[in-house]
């Protein structure tokens, strides 16, 4: 079982080994082994299909909620929804889904502590973020959503969505056909691609527990208890040196702007990937909880092999060099510098690397899969491996 104790000691898992037990006699859809679960299409036609998933923003409406509290600016709180639109949008491109995307969307608060504005700039967040995808040809239809008053469950603001979309069933991508000799290209996760306003941290919204407690200093414990859960050990809680207005070393932003980062989308040049090379892409994955292992749960017989990731970003960088986290446990929860892998056909990696070049995102081949023996997956990078036995 893959663990990471830095974020196990805070109550969360990056691997989510007990909820993967808990669905795996559940149905696996049409095509069992892919990203998401494809289902039989809602209007009836044998010849596509359909996807519904649901994800959210995670803790880091609590970073959102630590910045408004020092700042009083609301705005803090409007790439949140960007955060919980993405982390769809973008595990369902890796089905190769391409829209139209419907949208509804879900905010528990406690509204003590989270008012109307906030409320606001959350809205007024998805708005935006719409838009913006419609500026390149992705269709994103808001159907409504739920705000629920629930202090007794949520301590400041939780944000979610659900996204349904269609396709035909033969323009799937099933990363159960990831097979032995294919380069896995990375695309990254930082920097700043032509569609985005501001640079990009890489941190997208996974491993958020475990970069808050271990950067933050402890005197945002005693000034906003509410930021936190009452369970995790006193001596796990905000263990860092930084202030949120402390510059990220080896970068322009600061702590805070990097940690609040809004989580990157790669529709449009996957899209364009897609559209030019889908029959010689065999799986798309989006490395997002379970970081750089998550590759690990698809296919069987595979070793992947990472032997040319991207440098360690700077924000990653200044978690691994607070000491309280392995190496290791670093690349099982976070993306550490490309959230999205495409394995395809040696002869179109460079075709692959020069469309997200037309983005302004840089990318490369990051590794190579081979055959691995037994019913077992393999991950390699660097001198660290993992080993999952699979069914």
């Amino acid at each position: 079982m893959v663990t990471a104790e830095a974020y196990l000691s805070r109550g969360v898992s990056p691997t989510k080994d007990d909820v993967k037990a808990a669905v795996s006699k559940q149905d696996q859809g049409l095509f069992p082994g892919s990203f998401c679960k494809i289902i039989e299409d809602p209007a009836g036609d044998p010849e596509w299909c359909a996807a519904f998933h649901a994800d959210g923003a995670g803790t880091k409406s609590s970073l959102a909620y630590l910045m408004y509290s020092e700042t009083s600016d609301p705005s803090w709180f409007r790439g949140i929804a960007q955060d919980s639109l993405v982390m769809n949008t973008d595990d369902l491109v890796a089905i190769g889904a391409i829209g139209p995307f419907f949208l509804s969307n879900t905010i528990g608060r406690n509204a003590h502590r989270i008012p109307g504005q906030i409320l606001k700039e959350i809205i007024s967040g998805y708005d935006e973020v719409i838009a913006n995808f419609a500026d390149y040809g992705v269709e994103i239809i808001m159907t409504g959503g739920e705000t629920a008053d629930v202090g007794d469950l949520v301590r400041t603001v939780i944000c979610d969505c659900t996204l349904m979309t269609r396709l035909p069933r033969n323009r799937v991508i099933n990363s159960a056909n990831i097979i032995p000799g294919l380069d896995i290209v990375g695309l990254a996760s930082t920097g700043q691609t032509t569609y985005e306003k501001h640079e990009n941290s890489g941190i997208s919204s996974n491993g958020l527990t475990a970069a808050r407690h271990l950067l933050l200093d402890h005197s945002y414990a005693k000034q906003y208890p509410e930021s936190y859960s009452e369970t995790v050990p006193e001596d796990k809680v905000y263990v860092g040196s930084y202030r949120l207005e402390d510059q990220l070393p080896g970068s322009n932003l600061s702590i805070g702007q990097a940690l609040l980062s809004p989580t990157r989308s790669y529709l449009p040049p996957v899209i364009a990937m897609l559209d030019q090379h889908r029959e010689d892409i065999r799986a798309i994955i989006h490395c997002t909880g379970g970081g750089q292992v998550k590759c690990i749960d698809f296919s069987r017989g595979i070793r992947y092999v990472k032997n040319n990731l991207f440098p360690i970003p700077p924000l990653f960088k200044a978690i691994l060099d607070t000491g309280e986290v392995e190496a290791k446990e670093m690349y099982q929860i976070f993306n550490m510098g490309h959230r999205i892998e495409l394995y395809c056909r040696p002869q179109i990696s460079s075709a692959l690397i020069e469309i997200a070049a037309s983005f302004n995102l840089e990318a490369r081949i990051i590794g190579h899969t081979e055959s691995c023996a037994g019913n077992r997956n393999e991950v390699q990078i660097n001198d660290f491996s993992w080993t999952k036995l699979q069914d």
